[in-house]
This record gives C-alpha cells, structure tokens and sequence, in this order.
C-alpha cells in the first residue's frame, strides 16, 4: 500500500509540473505566441469534441442561426478542423506576425488580429444573406485574421524582403499578392464562404494599416473595450508611495520610447524606398532587437 501511495504522489507531482510548465511558458510568450497557444488548445478540443465544437462555436451561414448564438463571429477564428488548416494558419502567422510586432504595438496586432476575424464574418453572413441564399458549410479557423495581419504588414512595409529555402529573397509584397490570388481562385468552388472571409480580412488589413500610417487609429475604439474588460479582470494594485519618483520614470521611459520609434520609422521608410537590404547592419540588428522588446 505504501508504494502504491508513493507511486500515486509522484503521478500527481509530475501533472503538477507539467502544469506549471505550460502555465509558465504561456505567461512568457508575447502576443503572437499566445494567439498560437490558443489556437493550438482548441484545436484539440475540437479534435475530441468534433460534432458539438461546431454546432456552437463555427459561424454558420444562415443569418437566423448565427442569431442564437452571438459569440460565433469571434470563437470561429480558433476553431480548425483538420491538422492541415491549422499548421499552415498557424506557421504564417508565428512568423508574420512577429515581424508585424516589429512595426506595431501588440494592442495593435490585437485589434487587427480580431477585427479582421469579425470583419470576414460579417461579410460571410451578409453575402449569404443578400446575394447568396443557398445554405453553406459553417465558417471556422483564423485565415482571415491571419491574413488581415499577412496583409497589413505587407502593406506597411512591401520591400521588406524574406529569405526562403530553395528559392531565395522574396519581398512582401509579393508573397501578399500570391496569398490574395490563392484566395480570388478559391471563389470558383462552389463552397466559397472562406475565400469570401480570407478575402475580406485582406481588404480590412490593407485599408487598416492605411489608416494607421496617416495617423488615424480605425480600431482605437475596439482597443478601448478590450482594455476595459482586461482592466475589469485584473485585481486592483495598491497605489505607490513614491509618486514623484515614478512620474519621472515614467517621463523618462516616454522619451525613449518616442526616440525609439522615430528610429523605427525612418528604417521603414528607407526599406519602403530601397527595400530590406539597403539597410546596414546596424540598422538590421536595432530592428531585430526591437521586435524582441
């Protein structure tokens, strides 16, 4: 008996570990990552729990439907429904959507990342709504979020050039236009509710990333209710003593920042000129530790 109750204390302490591992490797992870952990998690749930996943959280394409169920057009950009979906969204958007973290703040990815999702949706409902009213196969997994991101950093810097095996420097802009074709071509099968969804988030990607480099913030006010209900769930912090002493690290953090960021935007504007590799090392290696902050 006693080496049964050993045996069953080591199983717990190794369930115990495990969990604070995953728990802190989440809590490590920028926004990206976090995005992907999500992702990957219900990806799993829906592996197990195929049927009802589904019938609740996929975005149906009758409008009345869709009525029951509100959440729909927000929790259908994490559901996937095979291994192949999910990898490619996925691997896109770990490594687009750290270099879009270069460039914009991660509040920023956020509003992109979820309006592009709603954005897709509501355009998925209204086209079957209005034009199409045949029923379609429910709407689910991230490509049109990933793609608002996969365009609106092409948009914001289209020279930049990615190095891939076997072919070489590809610049942005063009792995975008590949991407947008993919979907357009898409539109000829007749289920083309997700060529509509990955079709709009590009539209909203590249009218976004437009606004923002003329200085209007489209998704400010999106910003503003996630910050209200993240503000609701965190525990309030005691006010600090030293008042005088924060607000001048907080002047000082401020001004490096904005030098930080005036340094930032003129590396962009001189890939958006001569493209990534007119950059010098030094200016290559700031961009690179930029994104690490």
């Amino acid at each position: 008996m006693l080496g049964i109750g050993n045996k069953t204390n080591l199983n717990d302490g190794t369930k115990l570990t495990i969990h604070n591992d995953i728990k802190q490797a989440f809590d490590k992870a920028n926004i990206v990552e976090k995005i992907i952990y999500i992702n990957v998690f219900l990806f799993l749930i829906t592996v197990l729990f195929t049927k009802y996943i589904i019938e609740w959280f996929a975005l149906p394409s009758n409008l009345d439907s869709y009525l029951y169920k509100p959440w729909a057009i927000v929790s259908y950009a994490f559901i996937h429904q095979n291994l192949f979906h999910v990898l490619s969204n996925l691997l896109v958007l770990y490594y687009l959507g750290n270099l879009f973290l270069n460039f914009y703040t991660k509040k920023q990815f956020l509003n992109f990342y979820l309006l592009g999702g709603i954005f897709g949706g509501v355009i998925f409902l209204g086209y079957y709504y209005f034009i199409d009213k045949t029923s379609a196969l429910p709407l689910a997994g991230a490509s049109a979020a990933v793609t608002t991101i996969f365009i609106a950093i092409a948009t914001k810097i289209p020279r930049y050039a990615l190095q891939l095996r076997f072919i070489g420097s590809v610049e942005l802009w063009v792995l975008a236009a590949i991407w947008v074709v993919l979907s357009i071509l898409q539109l000829a099968n007749p289920d083309k509710g997700s060529a509509i969804a990955h079709l709009s988030g590009a539209i909203f990607g590249y009218m976004y990333a437009k606004q923002l480099s003329k200085g209007n913030d489209i998704g400010s006010w999106f910003e503003s209710i996630l910050d209200f209900f993240t503000n609701l769930l965190q525990p309030k912090k005691k006010a600090a003593f030293k008042t005088v002493y924060k607000s001048k690290k907080r002047t000082s953090t401020n001004v490096v920042s904005k030098t930080r960021q005036r340094k930032i935007d003129d590396i962009l504007d001189k890939i958006s000129k001569s493209g990534y590799e007119s950059l010098t090392k030094e200016e290559k290696d700031f961009l690179f530790r930029a994104g690490k902050k």
